[in-house]
């Protein structure tokens, strides 16, 4: 017993805020999910499964990080002072917008309320995380990553629900804050993966945040104008070029030990899957059906995957431990 319990204590002082990457990658499966059911006209039951096992996750993981800041409150400051930890920060509005997107059609009033908490949540996050970039504080291209992505991809999500709850002014402001970054990270991101060391082992996951940013700013901008559009096009067609980029360093990446980062493998093909339906929808295209299918049933691989290995991995003690 007196073993246990300093045990218990300090794997959750190590309780880190990438576990929120896994109620993202949940949430995407449970919308792509939704958008497949829709384009087979088919009734919402895996969906439905899907969205309420997300959200008893993201309850579980949001009370243990809770616990976390209250008995631990130093070793929450020092994550948002790593310079890599700090990104995945916005993970937890993500997870809250995301929710709120998924409970669209199923309680509009949860979704509301989960939609102006992870916005407003989204919008604090945003600027104290550029603000940490450009402060006082020194970061070298080593700490850089595609997970930088991440609160980049917080701001496209928001006008998706926020779209179809009414607020169309706050949803283009997160749109073009999102589509700005995207754009300035992406140059700093391929400069760094081109010009400078490979990733680290831990972080060679991450490559895959890449097909994100477009392909949820394309779901984003077909709700926002209720159309596709040249500039539509564009932005799928960059996910797809992404997609298959990763494709080719995947069977690499599979390969290493896993980490908590694998889950940075889930949302971003969850993204490019439901952006195929919304085209497949939109443009009556059957091709687009097809590849959204074919992606679909890659990411319920992938996160079957992902389910089985971190609860090995949970079961062994190979997470929440010091670094």
């Amino acid at each position: 017993m007196t073993d246990t319990a300093p045990q218990t204590a300090t794997r959750l002082e190590h309780f880190h805020v990438t576990f929120f990457a896994i109620v993202m990658g949940l949430s995407g499966l449970t919308l792509a999910l939704h958008a497949a059911e829709r384009a087979l006209e088919m009734d919402a039951l895996a969906s439905d499964i899907a969205y309420y096992v997300t959200g008893a996750v993201f309850l579980v993981i949001t009370g243990f990080y809770a616990a976390k800041a209250l008995r631990h409150g130093a070793a929450v400051k020092a994550e948002w002072q790593h310079p890599v930890k700090l990104a995945f920060f916005p993970a937890i509005s993500i997870s809250l917008l995301l929710l709120a997107t998924a409970s669209l059609g199923r309680s509009d009033a949860l979704a509301e309320v989960l939609w102006l908490i992870g916005a407003g949540l989204q919008a604090v996050l945003t600027i104290a995380v550029v603000s940490g970039w450009i402060g006082t504080r020194a970061f070298l291209h080593g700490h850089l990553s595609p997970a930088w992505f991440i609160p980049a991809v917080g701001n496209v999500i928001v006008p998706i629900a926020g779209s179809q709850l009414g607020y169309a002014d706050l949803s283009w402001y997160f749109m073009s804050v999102g589509l700005i970054f995207w754009i300035v990270l992406l140059t700093l991101v391929i400069n760094r993966l081109v010009f400078h060391d490979p990733l680290p082992g831990r972080l060679q996951p991450t490559l895959v945040i890449l097909i994100a940013p477009p392909a949820v700013a394309f779901v984003a901008w077909v709700r926002l104008t209720e159309g596709v559009g040249p500039f539509g096009l564009i932005l799928l067609n960059a996910a797809y070029f992404f997609t298959l980029l990763v494709a080719v360093q995947l069977p690499r990446i599979i390969r290493l030990p896993f980490a908590l980062s694998f889950w940075a493998l889930s949302f971003p093909f969850a993204a490019v899957t439901i952006a195929s339906f919304v085209y497949a929808g939109a443009a009556g295209s059957a091709a687009h059906q097809a590849i959204g299918l074919a992606l679909l049933a890659v990411l319920a691989a992938i996160i079957a995957g992902l389910v089985l290995r971190t609860l090995r991995a949970i079961g062994a003690g190979e997470i929440c431990k010091p670094e």
